[in-house]
């Protein structure tokens, strides 16, 4: 059994490797994008720590999702604002269906978590919400929050997940040993003990059994590191659009504006051209800025300064709320690999910007 880990060792080698070494048992960690990666050393060979948390999981919610074809991303929503920060980007948030179930009965690939209106969840995510209409959705979270009068922008935690998978009730999976009927909200296990990296394992073989698309991503994974790692998230819309909105602190790049329901988050290259939902290829704006933006009224140059195109004023023989922005430096994301991307930008100025 893995126990007894302790002690704090250097590393030769880079993540991504599994090399012989003195036998025992240790942890290091390394960098990433995101935050430290832990490694376990056991029986000789560096082992990457990977954190799985198991939620109870509204049945209902799982039903409907279930049965909806080509689900790349979920709103994993729970009805109050509480934080969630058990995972990182890149490990799984595992379904445990409630009570008479009881079963583990699939997983997606944790993305981002942000406190969101109603009126927003259900306009990045639409039926990802695991509801048919908004107002089932609003229903839904009034049935548990009972004190209160839910409305569009009554605010609930959002958890967004990518890549879900749904498993068949035959390959519905038993409860880890240690899992307690009292558990409220869930329960993390980790790839560093026997129990998270059984239940890391029979995630993988049920995804591949399914023929989930994610099951490339462990493919990928076992091919390249022989054992669990962070699974790279491929964010949808939705899942851009939230990530973006996080990325620039919920303001507008160009005019510092707050109000979110006036905000969109902005391809720089538009997916339909082959750009990518990636928090490099978007910029916040305010709504009006981002139809400007896309119909190449407006850019963004090298230097991180907003350009309007002279002929707003020439087409509309109007556009001064536009024009005075001209040359301003937009604000940047606190992370740099955030940034609007140079090629991205070079992209749009040649292929959009009317100068």
């Amino acid at each position: 059994m893995l126990s007894g880990l302790s002690g704090s060792v250097g590393c030769s080698k880079g993540p991504g490797e599994l090399f012989p070494v003195e036998r025992g048992l240790r942890k290091i960690a390394v960098s990433s994008k995101y935050k430290p990666l832990a490694f376990v050393q056991l029986f000789g060979y560096w082992l990457i720590m990977v954190n799985l948390f198991v939620a109870n999981t509204d049945n209902a919610w799982f039903d409907f999702l279930s049965f909806e074809p080509n689900v790349i991303e979920v709103n994993f929503w729970w009805p109050g604002e509480m934080p969630f920060r058990a995972l990182q980007p890149g490990e799984l948030l595992v379904f445990r269906l409630k009570s008479p179930r009881n079963k583990i009965g699939g997983f997606g690939v944790f993305s981002s978590h942000s406190p969101l209106p109603i009126q927003i969840a259900w306009e990045s995510f639409g039926r990802a919400n695991g509801v048919a209409s908004f107002e089932a959705l609003r229903r839904a979270i009034a049935a548990y929050r009972t004190d209160t009068v839910v409305g569009p922008m009554t605010n609930i935690g959002c958890t967004i997940l990518v890549e879900p998978v749904f498993f068949a009730p035959d390959f519905w999976l038993n409860l880890p040993p240690s899992w307690s009927p009292s558990i409220q909200r869930g329960k993390m296990y980790s790839t560093d003990n026997v129990e998270g990296l059984e239940l890391w394992n029979a995630l993988q073989d049920r995804a591949q059994i399914s023929a989930a698309p994610v099951a490339l991503e462990f493919a990928e994974v076992q091919a390249r590191y022989g054992a669990p790692a962070l699974i790279a998230p491929r964010l949808g819309q939705g899942a851009f659009r939230v990530a973006v909105t996080e990325a620039y602190g919920r303001q507008c790049a160009v005019t510092g504006g707050k109000v979110l329901p006036a905000l969109d988050a902005a391809h720089i290259k538009p997916y339909s051209e082959g750009g990518f939902h990636t928090e490099s290829n978007g910029i916040l704006l305010r709504k009006d800025i981002h139809s400007v933006f896309d119909a190449g009224y407006a850019t963004v140059d090298d230097n991180f300064r907003f350009v309007v195109s002279k002929k707003v004023k020439e087409v509309f023989n109007n556009g001064e709320e536009y024009l005075r922005l001209h040359g301003n430096n937009i604000r940047l994301p606190s992370k740099k690999s955030d940034w609007p991307n140079a090629d991205f930008l070079r992209w749009h100025n040649i292929n959009r910007f009317l100068s």
